[in-house]
């Protein structure tokens, strides 16, 4: 099992930037896939980054270019450093990884909220 808590959430101004963290309780260096989802009020929860162990990461467009994923395997957590946020980056980020006998596993979430 993993446990994934995260943190880094806050309010900001469109332009602000922000680093959500989310620290695993084991060891990550083996695990397949993590990455970040989000989800906005009334909203389906959808990808916004997904980093797999031989380096490969995938974006949502929506976030191509502002949001940069990172993953520290010493530290046991990875990063998502975002930039040039706008309103519409407004929701709870959540966590997400995905073992390699395909577990997935989620954060509690945290809020991000991005003012005009």
């Amino acid at each position: 099992q993993v446990h994934l808590v995260e943190s880094g959430g806050g309010l900001v101004q469109a332009g602000g930037s922000l680093r959500l963290s989310c620290a695993a309780s084991r060891s990550i260096g083996s695990i397949n896939a993590m990455g970040w989802f989000r989800q906005a009020p009334g909203k389906q929860r959808d990808l916004v980054v997904v980093g797999y162990s031989d380096g490969q990461t995938n974006y949502a467009d929506s976030v191509k270019g502002r949001f940069t994923f990172s993953r520290d395997n010493a530290q046991n957590t990875v990063y998502l450093h975002m930039t040039s946020l706008k309103p519409e980056d407004t929701a709870v980020y959540y966590c997400y990884a995905s073992t390699s006998t395909l577990d997935d596993y989620w954060g509690q979430g945290t809020q991000v909220t991005v003012s005009s």
